[in-house]
């Protein structure tokens, strides 16, 4: 079964240097695989640059990019079973349906406001060119265990595993 905070850790390690997660939702991705639907839990994540799906597997992920640029509009609507957010990608239609995350307008207008547009990724991450010390790796995993994204338990063994670098 997907599990939200294990598939936003994973993506993490696919992000281009410098690239953040700036609004992210968790739903069902519905697609077309050989002419028969099929569904993906998994989630959706808003970058600077672009728009990811990404669903963990048994034994590796599922993942798909969206440059704003080629997004030409975004839908969103709610049911009995959620919300669905829609959106068409040089003119394929992509569905994310059974969203309950409370964050899903947050996200929606953030696509909006870059759609159709090419965004260079910030100065801040233009700057940042070079591997991160283990010191700043281990703040960015404190921070996610604050939030709640890894367990206490991957936190220690990331951080033994980082200050062995020292």
């Amino acid at each position: 079964m997907a599990n939200e905070k294990k598939n936003l850790v994973e993506l993490k390690s696919h992000l281009e240097n410098g690239e953040e997660i700036e609004s992210h939702i968790f739903g069902a991705y519905q697609a077309k695989i050989m002419n028969n639907d099929s569904v993906r839990n998994g989630v959706l994540v808003a970058t600077e640059t672009r728009i990811i799906f990404y669903a963990k597997k048994m034994f590796g992920y599922d993942m798909e990019v969206f440059p704003y640029l080629n997004i030409s509009s975004i839908e969103v609507s709610k049911d009995f079973m959620g919300h669905k957010i829609s959106f068409f990608a040089t003119g394929n239609k992509v569905t994310v349906k059974w969203i309950h995350s409370k964050n899903i307008m947050e996200f929606v207008t953030l696509v909006r406001d870059r759609i159709g547009k090419k965004h260079e990724p910030s100065i801040i991450a233009k700057e940042t060119t070079s591997e991160k010390s283990p010191i700043e790796k281990i703040k960015e995993l404190k921070e996610l265990l604050d939030i709640g994204i890894i367990t206490q338990e991957e936190f220690d063994a990331k951080k033994k595993q980082l200050l062995e670098m020292i």
